[in-house]
């Protein structure tokens, strides 16, 4: 069946971008894991600034670290949150910055894997026609 055969394929190609078991593979699986750990290190910065522009503003909802990793892990992943957006100048100017680099890396993210697809096609027509 079509939707078996194509599911297991995906699978397979994760697998193998787990592993890197090629160049392509790989390339992938270090442009994944770069995002991943620069977003990381963004979230946890942006939520220290947060907590600082935010903390001592009346009726802000960011008051404590947890709060404000939770403000910005929401914000990254482009998702909004049930608290408010921040009151203060430094918090609002961060929240753009934040949205900005959210939406660039989705962009990226596209790029990459649209270019990793094209890339394995091109590699597994190459090994049928081998055959």
């Amino acid at each position: 069946m079509y939707v078996t055969r194509a599911i297991s394929s995906a699978g397979r190609e994760v697998g193998q971008i787990v592993r890197a078991d090629t160049p392509t593979h790989g390339r992938l699986r270090d442009q994944l894991t770069a995002v991943v750990l620069a977003t990381i290190g963004i979230d946890l910065f942006c939520a220290v600034l947060a907590l600082i522009f935010e903390r001592h503003v009346h009726s802000t909802q960011i008051q404590s670290f947890g709060s404000a990793i939770f403000w910005t892990s929401t914000q990254l992943l482009t998702v909004s949150s049930q608290i408010q957006n921040p009151l203060s100048v430094g918090g609002r100017i961060l929240d753009i910055a934040m949205e900005a680099y959210a939406i660039t890396v989705v962009g990226a993210l596209a790029g990459s894997i649209g270019s990793f697809l094209v890339k394995r096609g091109h590699e597994l027509e190459q090994a049928a026609e081998k055959r």
